[in-house]
């Protein structure tokens, strides 16, 4: 394999010899989305343990596809222009039925944003990226080797029983996060389960080393003669690695499909020649469900803990990591007591919501590319066909709608004339701003957006005005003369007027708190 696995040292925790303080916030699972969330709780001075059965990254590329908003999420950690710099950038894809190019798509065809539409990275890297962070950061212990055998609520706290290859101990924890992934062993211990549908539909991955002049675009074909009635997909990675996914069936044995001599005469038949080398298979099975809710009194699931998805449209570790944006600026304000912990019911709602897009949209790309034996099928065909001639036609064919940020629900103030991209619930956009750009002004803290218009002083809440630029005028005026926006810490719009009175700034900053 080219990528170096090496194990991060064990560290004998201090909980072995002496019981430990109270911790403010104990996470379990350093996968990206466990380390991101204690980087974010960091950003609001809030310490954590992050506990890890393993000393190692993800082995196997994993989630390769972070989507725009992933990374805006990871610049503000600190990690964003690594992955960029290290990925490959991409935003145009194509749909293939059987040889045809049925159409193709740009995912950010307007410039003024500091992110690109898609990077492709492997799993490994960016937990890399992530750990090295955390390791710098005095706020954060992260304990490897560290395996959570048993967790018991009190009304006010967590308490964690834990393994370590030297023995056992206990922690105590305002609040424990579940980012241990879709085995979740913490949602077990709690006795909860999924609720949702599994397809019966296997799909193969296989991370291929090669040289190769295939484009940075993603790559989909129905039917490819290389690979009659079935479907396929192809990913340029760093690194000459390739990832392609190949639909099985449903018969398909998965021990003996992830076999070399299986693999490699498949692989063959998609890029043509026997001049690469295997870096890591899977066989995985569809799922699309969740947990009916994320928040349980002292413990809170956030990622594949709380929710899977068919890995058609990214929208995994991109939707975990959405999660840990609207987690941390509210858990951060009740352990600082400046918001009440019914706030916490705000991440469950968003989030469910959240969820319940992805799984929605995952569902139906799985529907689309697996269709039934009949009328199912039959329509997927006709569908297809009719793609290639009528545009209209291709808004119709779906081989995985790609990941973006949701619109949360949202009853903050609102005046429709306003860009409907700048909604309340919707990330705010980005746009150059004074040889940066507008959203590294954001985040981390309430901030009243002032545009064309003078804001003196907000209780709770930073006055930040930008010149009225082009990309500021039609992603947050439109036609009016003058907006004000109030942003969330985590970059969301909570309420937006065309003008407004300072007391009516002061309301939704309250609300926005819930105090």
């Amino acid at each position: 394999m080219p990528y170096d696995y090496r194990p991060y040292p064990y560290i004998a925790p201090p909980g072995l010899t002496a019981p430990e303080p109270r911790h403010r916030v104990v996470i379990v699972g350093a996968g990206p989305i466990g380390l991101a969330m204690a980087l974010d709780l960091a950003n609001y001075d809030v310490p954590s343990v992050i506990l890890d059965d393993n000393d190692v990254v993800s082995v196997g590329s994993r989630a390769i596809c972070w989507s725009k908003r992933s990374l805006e999420i990871l610049d503000r950690l600190g990690v964003g222009a690594k992955v960029v710099e290290k990925g490959v950038t991409w935003k145009v894809g194509r749909t293939f039925h059987r040889e045809a190019e049925v159409f193709n798509f740009d995912l950010l065809p307007e410039e003024g944003h500091k992110m690109p539409a898609f990077v492709n990275l492997q799993q490994y890297y960016v937990e890399e990226y992530l750990i090295e962070a955390v390791q710098a950061n005095d706020l954060i212990d992260v304990r490897f080797k560290n395996t959570v055998t048993n967790v018991v609520q009190s009304a006010d706290c967590a308490v964690v029983e834990i393994e370590t290859p030297d023995g056992s101990y206990t922690l105590e924890a305002d609040y424990l996060i579940a980012c241990d992934g879709a085995k979740s062993p913490i949602r077990g211990m709690m006795g909860l389960d999924f609720k949702g549908e599994l397809f019966e539909e296997r799909f193969l991955i296989a991370d291929i080393e090669m040289q190769a002049d295939f484009p940075s675009e993603r790559r989909f074909w129905f039917e490819p003669t290389f690979h009659p009635g079935q479907s396929a997909l192809l990913h340029k990675q760093p690194d000459d690695i390739y990832r392609i996914d190949l639909q099985l069936g449903w018969d398909a044995d998965p021990e003996e499909e992830r076999k070399p001599e299986n693999v490699i005469p498949r692989i063959e038949k998609v890029v043509g020649h026997r001049d690469f080398k295997l870096d890591w298979v899977s066989v995985y099975t569809f799922q699309c469900r969740r947990l009916e809710r994320f928040v349980h009194d002292r413990v809170i699931f956030v990622g594949d803990s709380a929710h899977i998805v068919s890995p058609f449209g990214a929208r995994g570790g991109n939707g975990g990591l959405q999660d840990v944006d609207a987690l941390g600026w509210r858990l951060a304000a009740v352990l600082e007591q400046r918001a009440p912990p019914a706030i916490l019911g705000d991440y469950d709602t968003e989030r469910v919501h959240g969820a319940e897009e992805n799984i929605m949209n995952s569902s139906r790309a799985t529907k689309f590319m697996t269709p039934a034996d009949g009328v199912e099928h039959l329509l997927r065909d006709q569908v297809l066909a009719l793609a290639g001639k009528a545009p209209f036609a291709r808004a119709w064919v779906n081989s995985g709608r790609l990941s973006v940020p949701c619109v949360y629900p949202s009853d903050g103030a609102d005046d429709p004339a306003l860009p409907r991209a700048a909604r309340p619930g919707a990330v705010a956009p980005d746009a150059p701003w004074d040889n940066g750009w507008l959203l590294d002004a954001l985040g981390g803290r309430a901030v009243v957006l002032a545009i064309g218009c003078e804001i003196s002083e907000v209780s709770g809440a930073q006055v930040v005005s930008p010149p009225i630029s082009q990309f500021v005028r039609e992603r947050y005026l439109g036609d009016a003369r003058s907006a004000v926006y109030l942003i969330r810490p985590d970059q969301v719009v909570a309420a937006r007027w065309p003008y407004v009175d300072p007391a009516s700034i002061d309301r939704a900053v309250a609300a926005m708190w819930r105090q």
